[in-house]
């Protein structure tokens, strides 16, 4: 065989094969050989202060109060005995006080006497709204029964403050003095040192469970606190200056706007939000 001339020869190309390229995995900067980790979260973030409104509106939305996302049940419970324990002691002390400010109001015709007697009375009525609020250990953070209980507290509120009012106007338009004695400094001075003591037992239990009833019944004690005080300070201001006889049933006409006024507010509050929350109540 003869090798055809029209063919052209195979000539061999030499190709360059190009060499591997080795990807540093770490950055350039980074020391010692060692890669920075992936940024991946593994703790939760904190969370704003809008995050949170969002989260209590929602838990709220779903008929429960805030204190079921930051107590445990074991916790819950502790603090909603510690509550009926505080109840029961506020109600025996100041149906006690009642009975006595009652008769030092109607002995001694002093107006801040009857408005203290008549908010010792409020006292009683709220601690044991209060006791029916917290009696079922599974509603422990029912919104609805919370709200149903503050809508009671503030017709509660409502009505005592128009009998305060009654009485303390009636005084300063009769031109009525009070009688200062021994009796009424007694009651005074008791009734002011016990009920700020349970004031502060109510506004501490209230803040950790959330509870605005409690902190309600929690500012009825702080009231009667500073109408105890007043007894006392409008009986000495008497004592000295028999003509400043009308600051006795002034100060029983300011107690009683303000329990109005809180009052008139709790109901605003919360009317709605038993309206908004009836579906939800699942725990009776």
């Amino acid at each position: 065989f003869t090798e055809n001339p029209a063919s052209p020869p195979v000539s061999q190309e030499s190709y360059t094969v190009p060499e591997p390229t080795v990807v540093d995995p770490c950055p350039a900067g980074v020391g010692n050989g060692q890669c920075q980790p992936d940024k991946t979260p593994t703790e939760p973030e904190s969370f704003t202060v809008g995050q949170e409104m969002k989260i209590t509106d929602s838990v709220e939305g779903e008929g429960l109060l805030e204190s079921s996302m930051r107590l445990k049940p074991h916790e819950a419970q502790s603090y909603r005995k510690k509550t009926l324990w505080v109840c029961w002691i506020s109600i025996v002390v100041t149906l006690i006080l009642a009975v006595a400010a009652f008769t030092v109001s109607f002995m001694r015709h002093s107006a801040s006497a009857f408005g203290f007697a008549f908010d010792a009375t409020l006292d009683v009525m709220s601690s044991f709204i209060v006791l029916w609020r917290y009696s079922n250990a599974a509603a422990v953070h029912s919104a609805h029964r919370e709200y149903i209980a503050c809508v009671i507290l503030g017709i509660v509120f409502v009505l005592s403050s128009l009998c305060i009012l009654g009485k303390s106007i009636h005084n300063l338009a009769t031109r009525m003095p009070p009688e200062v004695d021994d009796f009424l400094y007694s009651v005074s001075i008791v009734s002011g040192f016990t009920c700020a003591v349970l004031a502060v037992a109510k506004f501490m239990l209230g803040r950790v469970l959330t509870s605005r009833a409690l902190i309600t019944d929690g500012f009825n004690s702080l009231v009667g606190a500073i109408m105890g005080f007043s007894i006392l300070m409008s009986a000495e201001v008497f004592k000295q200056h028999p003509d400043v006889w009308f600051l006795d049933g002034t100060i029983g006409v300011l107690i009683g706007l303000i329990i109005l006024a809180y009052g008139a507010k709790l109901l605003k509050d919360m009317v709605p939000r038993v309206r908004q929350t009836r579906n939800y109540e699942r725990f009776e």
